[in-house]
Parts: structure tokens; C-alpha cells; sequence
């Protein structure tokens, strides 16, 4: 009993053995080769459970995803030959599985330093025939779309893997020429600033001198308008007075002679020295309108 239960045991343990070795799972993210003594006898193997022949052969996996390689931040000459320092990274995964391999041995590191390179001397050349205005605003996405499509050809043929973007992090000034223009970029924006508060000084004397203008000459009309208003109200109060006159010129003189008194005798401190057969007295010296 014990015998037949070790042999079971022995022929399970040769069984897994032999699966280990003739069995391989390849994961959805990754593809792989199968070698035989070193040389690929099948390329770009998908995803699945596969067999091979232990010892003879031997399969190696590659990540198939979308990988990165970030780069140092290297140093470039524009056109105007003025140095930039570019940050920027590669997106990149592998289109040929085969050709990979016998590019890197399968090795990302190496792939990551070969690509590096080819990076560099494109974004020399391509930062070399623009100014700093292009690479910085003006070109950027073309200078970006027309590197990843040089370089993905390049790393087709090389490596076997596909370029999927090429972008750049940031561009700054070297450290001793950020100061030099920043300072210039200073200048020149207070020299336009001056330039606006002229121009709006210059404005503002403008309106001013227009609303003094328009001020003076709305006085003129009013006070031209008020004395025609005042001479029409004039004209007509004298029209009134004469004819309310002609109705009865002695009630009017009379009423004109109160009012004159009325006006003279209000402040008891005023002083008359008039003759006492003086006009003004015509009604205070009458009885009856008749003068004594």
C-alpha cells in the first residue's frame, strides 16, 4: 500500500515536472519568442498557453505595453544660437517581436539608451532651424509631429518598436542667461508701458480739453437762451403793465404810489430829505384824490 502510494506521488511530481517544462503562459500584456538554442524558431507569440520542448527550447516575454522613457534635460543651440535646456520624454512599445530581441536581447535598458540617443540628435536638429519664439510657441507641436514621425522609422528598422509620441516637458534658460533676459523682457515691458500712459495721457488732455470746450460753449447758449427768455418775459410783463395802465391810469398810479410807500417806510432807520410839494407825496397830501 505504502509502495503504490509512492509511486503515485513519484509519477504526479514527474507529471507537474514535465508540464513546468513543456508548458508556458504567455499574459495579455506581453508577447513573447520562442528560441531554440539561441535562434528564434517562432516570433511574436500571443498572448495564450503554449507548449515547448524542454531543454531545446527556450521562450522570453516582453512587456507589450505602452512604455516610457523619460530623458535628462540636455542642452540645445536655436537658430539664433542661443541655448535652451529641453526636458522631455518618449512614448514607445514594440511592433516587432523578433527584430526586438535581436536588436536589445530583450533588454529595455538598452533599447531605452539607443533610442535616447536618436532622440538627442533629433532634437538637435530640429531645435538647430528654429528661433526661440518657434520652439518655444510658434512650431512646437510640428517640431514635436515631425520628430516622432523621422524617429519612429528610424526605431522601426533598428529596434522593431514603434514610436507613439514624442513630447517635450518644459524649455528653460541656462541659469546665467536667465537673468540677462528676464531683465530685458522687463525693460521692454516698461518701455511699453510708458509708451500706453503717454498715449493715454495724451487722450485724457484730449477729452479734457473737449469737455471744457462743450462746457463753455453750453453756458453760452444757456445764458443766451435765458437773456431771450427774460427780455420775451420782460416784453411781455411791460405789455401787461400798459395795458392793465390804459384800463385806469389813476387806480394804477395810485396802486404803484402804495407800493412805493410800502417799500420806502419799511425800515423805520431810513432818512428822506424830499420838498414837501414833492410828487411823491401827491396821495399822502389828498383827500378824495384831490389835493389839498
Amino acid at each position: 500500500m505504502k509502495g503504490s502510494s509512492f509511486v503515485v506521488l513519484l509519477v504526479a511530481l514527474l507529471a507537474v515536472l514535465i508540464g513546468s517544462q513543456t508548458l508556458y503562459v504567455v499574459k495579455e500584456t506581453e508577447r513573447a519568442v520562442v528560441l531554440k538554442f539561441g535562434e528564434i524558431v517562432e516570433a511574436d507569440v500571443q498572448p495564450g498557453l503554449h507548449f515547448k520542448i524542454p531543454v531545446v527550447n527556450d521562450v522570453k516575454t516582453f512587456d507589450a505595453r505602452i512604455l516610457t522613457m523619460d530623458s535628462r534635460p540636455q542642452r540645445y543651440l536655436t537658430l539664433e544660437k542661443k541655448a535652451v535646456i529641453v526636458d522631455s520624454y518618449v512614448k514607445w512599445k514594440i511592433a516587432s517581436v523578433s527584430k526586438f530581441y535581436q536588436a536589445t536581447s530583450g533588454d529595455e535598458f538598452v533599447a531605452n539608451r539607443v533610442l535616447s540617443s536618436r532622440v538627442d540628435t533629433g532634437l538637435r536638429n530640429q531645435f538647430g532651424e528654429r528661433t526661440m519664439h518657434e520652439v518655444v510657441s510658434g512650431e512646437r507641436d510640428e517640431l514635436m509631429t515631425e520628430l516622432r514621425d523621422n524617429l519612429d522609422e528610424v526605431a522601426k528598422n533598428e529596434l522593431g518598436i514603434t514610436i507613439v509620441d514624442i513630447r517635450v516637458k518644459k524649455i528653460d534658460l541656462p541659469p546665467n542667461v536667465s537673468e540677462s533676459v528676464y531683465q530685458r523682457m522687463r525693460t521692454e515691458r516698461e518701455r511699453e508701458a510708458r509708451e500706453h500712459r503717454s498715449k493715454g495721457l495724451e487722450l485724457a488732455e484730449g477729452i479734457r480739453a473737449d469737455a471744457d470746450r462743450q462746457k463753455v460753449v453750453l453756458e453760452a447758449e444757456a445764458q443766451r437762451d435765458a437773456e431771450m427768455i427774460r427780455g420775451d418775459g420782460d416784453a411781455q410783463a411791460a405789455a401787461i403793465y400798459a395795458k392793465a395802465y390804459m384800463q385806469d391810469p389813476e387806480f394804477f398810479e395810485f396802486y404803484r404810489s402804495l407800493q412805493a410807500y410800502r417799500e420806502s417806510f419799511s425800515s423805520k432807520g431810513d432818512l428822506f430829505v424830499l420838498k414837501p410839494d414833492s410828487e411823491f407825496f401827491k396821495y399822502l397830501d389828498s383827500v378824495d384824490g384831490i389835493t389839498k
